[in-house]
């Protein structure tokens, strides 16, 4: 390490910001101290420090780098809609230092060297840390166990079947006894796929309106059900993704309080559009599961106040423009959302559903928990991800204000308040405006 009095190349000390740490229980004006690639002190700068590159974040706020829970990438098998290198970028400028990929691509996430690809395309991209899910049955067919040893020693951060159904109940118990034996948590999307169906809309006036196929509230709560059962008959860490319903989130808070080893999340359209948005049959807000009532949406946003759902997340799916092309039903879901996270995040706060250091715990050290990993704070000696971002700056969502590949969202046009000045993944700027 070189002496004290000589600046070295990597160290950077972030002043004049407001710095909040919601793991730490930190909120002040304070500096923080960067050198080998980790956080060396946040308030007074160590004895002899003498940094490379300051960075003058005054008026804006300094969080650790973001975690997002959910984003598809496209990279293995569909590069015709993004790829890691596009999408990383995005991600750097949305602050967002670490993703999680879920394990539908193609090739399916089922072996080391799959996610040894992905960690090494990430890794040569250097703008943001990719981490995978790991599939729960082999090739999500699901009727046959995945190797989820091998995963594990591979690095996957837990299993799950995406959005793909299992054959039957008694195959998902055998699923969870196994990831159980590796102290693996399973990743789960309620969701009954005969009472689905082929549905693209809630079931409920609107989609009866407009001829839309419905997706029951009740595909959600027995899939809901039937998963409590099997967790606490098996006794295996679990997380639900995306949960829409109220009635599902209430029946996730009572296991909670009953002792279940079980978190939650929600993606953040999901707390804004309701299915009064594909009144107009807007492709762009065909996604699933679907958008609920405007009473789900409440409850969402009262349970990701009260912590039940303890993370937020893009659920970033970007597509080519043909893919949002045709009728209602036969277009491909998914939102791109890597570019509004965070400003979506920041109008709750304007709108008083979620207090500021609530939203950068539910970004940063609430999924940092869920995925174990040792990211989502600025604790000394972690490793410098840190998000530098100015509240206050307005901008208006369009396509060349955004940075990932697939623009398809429901909020383009948008005025958006707050953007991402800084990212910094292992003390090394990855983005800057």
């Amino acid at each position: 390490m070189p002496p004290t009095d000589t600046p070295s190349t990597d160290r950077i000390l972030i002043h004049g910001g407001r710095v909040i740490d919601p793991a730490n229980g930190i909120d002040d004006r304070l500096d923080v101290c960067i050198a080998d690639s980790r956080i060396i002190a946040v308030g007074k700068a160590p004895d002899g420090f003498r940094p490379a590159q300051k960075i003058d974040a005054t008026g804006c706020i300094v969080c650790p780098g973001l975690v997002d829970l959910s984003a598809r990438v496209r990279e293995p098998g569909q590069e015709h809609k993004a790829t890691i290198a596009t999408e990383s970028v995005a991600a750097a400028a949305g602050g967002i230092t670490t993703l999680c990929c879920p394990p539908d691509t193609d090739p399916v996430v089922e072996t080391p060297a799959d996610i040894e690809l992905i960690r090494l395309r990430a890794k040569a991209s250097g703008n943001t840390r990719i981490v995978t899910l790991g599939a729960l049955t082999r090739g999500l067919g699901g009727d046959q166990l995945s190797e989820m040893a091998a995963l594990k020693n591979a690095g996957c951060v837990g299993v799950s079947n995406a959005l793909k159904p299992l054959a039957n109940t008694l195959v998902q118990r055998r699923a969870l006894e196994y990831a159980a034996t590796f102290d693996l948590t399973v990743f789960l999307y309620a969701n009954d796929h005969a009472l689905s169906a082929e549905g693209c809309a809630h079931e409920g006036k609107v989609a009866t309106r407009m001829g839309l196929p419905g997706i029951p509230e009740a595909a959600e709560t027995v899939a809901v059900a039937r998963d409590l059962a099997l967790i606490e008959q098996t006794g295996i860490r679990a997380h639900f993704c995306r949960l829409t319903t109220g009635r599902a989130v209430h029946m996730v808070a009572r296991a909670q309080f009953d002792g279940l080893p079980v978190t939650a999340d929600v993606a953040i359209p999901y707390l804004y559009l309701t299915e009064i948005d594909i009144s107009d049959f807007d492709s762009n807000c065909h996604v699933i599961p679907p958008l609920r009532t405007t009473g789900d949406r409440q409850r969402l946003r009262d349970a990701l106040q009260r912590g039940t759902l303890s993370a937020l997340c893009s659920d970033h799916q970007p597509h080519e423009p043909d893919a949002k092309l045709g009728p209602f039903p036969s277009t491909e879901p998914g939102i791109s959302g890597l570019d509004t996270l965070l400003p979506l995040g920041l109008r709750l706060v304007d709108e008083k559903a979620l207090g500021l250091a609530d939203l950068i715990h539910r970004l940063t050290a609430g999924p940092a928990a869920i995925l174990e990993l040792p990211a989502g704070t600025l604790s000394i000696d972690a490793p410098a991800d840190i998000c530098i971002f100015n509240p206050e700056l307005i901008w208006q969502l369009e396509p060349g204000s955004m940075h990932s590949n697939g623009l398809n969202t429901p909020f383009m046009g948008w005025e958006l308040k707050g953007r991402v000045t800084h990212t910094l993944l292992d003390g090394q700027v990855v983005h800057s405006l």
